[in-house]
């Protein structure tokens, strides 16, 4: 007889092999509920064409404003649409100018950009810790892998990413924070972290929200998570400097504006469909360990797969993952993560067969399948 302890046996064995996320609709609808969205009704045909969240800011001149100045005040508009598309498989398209609902610091010689960011992918895709997208193990390959400004410029086949033919290009595009604004690859364009580089580089300024410009093409961007995505300052900001506790201390500057956001936080979605969360889990610990060389962490039994912001190197996400957990560190930082290890989750759903021999899901359905047929002729 098939009775509820077999049951829980085999829903531990399938929990050990394979696990599903958590990737419908409804799911997908509470995710996007989380973004400074101007438009309800998308996807549209272009976010720019769209009325959005006026910002005044003083303190940008007429040669950085993004948009014609306003009686001598720079005056631009952030626009954000997030809409999740059902379906066999849901996806989420994300449409951004790229703008923050604030205001920001741009030297006089740029030019803030308006961007047009506009892709399409699977929301939260199924993925398992026994089929890595990345597997380097050596100090060689992991810092080929992380300290490459364009290795996110691919996407995994599993996210089936779709850009629009009128976007801006995004080879160095990692994600989008809540707030609109790009989440860049974790690199400056020499290639090493920009705010904790080796012997030979500068760190790079930013402002209190520990955003910047591109000196050339004007994009504003985050490289590490900031509280001004979910909680936007009103008027003028300051630089990253001394006063507020930021300059030489960024990543613990970083994870002091989350001091009011200590559980699990949304603060943007990454370009191959994942949830990127804040430095923070759901009973409230500080992320300091757990996560992959990608920065990615399985968080839960049920195998959702997310990015989580972290004080140490590549802050939000370093590349598409799962991704393996390597005794080496990159050498294009100074301050990179103490060590890659599981969570408790993926080494639940870890096997040795899979970490062995990285067979594909399919292969461990199968065995899965065998394993759930055999014991029921068994008990039978």
């Amino acid at each position: 007889m098939f009775c509820s302890s077999h049951i829980f046996l085999l829903l531990t064995v399938i929990g050990l092999t394979s696990g599903a996320a958590n990737n419908s609709y409804q799911n997908c609808l509470q995710i996007a509920a989380r973004f400074a969205t101007t438009v309800t009704n998308g996807p549209v045909a272009d976010i720019r064409m769209t009325n959005g969240f006026k910002v005044t800011c003083p303190q940008i001149g007429n040669n950085s404003c993004p948009m014609p100045m306003t009686n001598g005040v720079c005056v631009f508009q952030q626009k954000l649409c997030v809409t999740c598309i059902n379906g066999s498989t849901v996806r989420i398209r994300v449409q951004s100018n790229g703008l923050p609902r604030r205001c920001m610091i741009v030297f006089p010689t740029q030019k803030l950009a308006e961007l047009n960011i506009d892709f399409e992918v699977n929301f939260n895709p199924d993925v398992s810790v026994n089929s890595p997208n990345q597997s380097p193990t050596t100090t060689a390959a992991v810092s080929a892998l992380l300290c490459n400004v364009t290795n996110q410029g691919s996407v995994p086949a599993t996210s089936a990413y779709n850009r629009s033919q009128i976007s801006t290009p995004q080879d160095a595009l990692a994600g989008v924070a809540v707030d609109g604004v790009e989440i860049l690859n974790a690199n400056s364009a020499n290639l090493v972290d920009p705010f904790y580089p080796p012997a030979g580089y500068s760190p790079e300024g930013a402002d209190q929200c520990i955003s910047h410009p591109a000196p050339t093409s004007g994009e504003y961007h985050y490289h590490v998570a900031s509280g001004c995505m979910l909680n936007p300052p009103a008027g003028n900001i300051s630089g990253c400097g001394p006063d507020i506790g930021c300059l030489n201390s960024v990543a613990n500057y970083s994870l002091k504006m989350f001091s009011s956001y200590k559980n699990l936080t949304v603060i943007g979605i990454a370009k191959d469909g994942h949830v990127i969360y804040g430095p923070y889990n759901s009973t409230g610990q500080q992320v300091t360990s757990g996560f992959d060389v990608c920065n990615g962490m399985f968080y839960d039994s049920i195998g959702n797969y997310a990015y989580f912001a972290t004080t140490t190197y590549p802050y939000i996400t370093g590349c598409f993952g799962p991704a393996n957990y390597p005794n080496a560190k990159p050498n294009c930082t100074t301050n990179p993560a103490q060590s890659y290890t599981k969570s408790i989750y993926a080494a639940s759903m870890s096997t040795s067969i899979g970490t062995t021999l990285n067979v594909s899901s399919s292969i461990i359905s199968f065995i899965t399948f065998f394993i759930i047929f055999t014991y029921m002729i068994i008990i039978n």
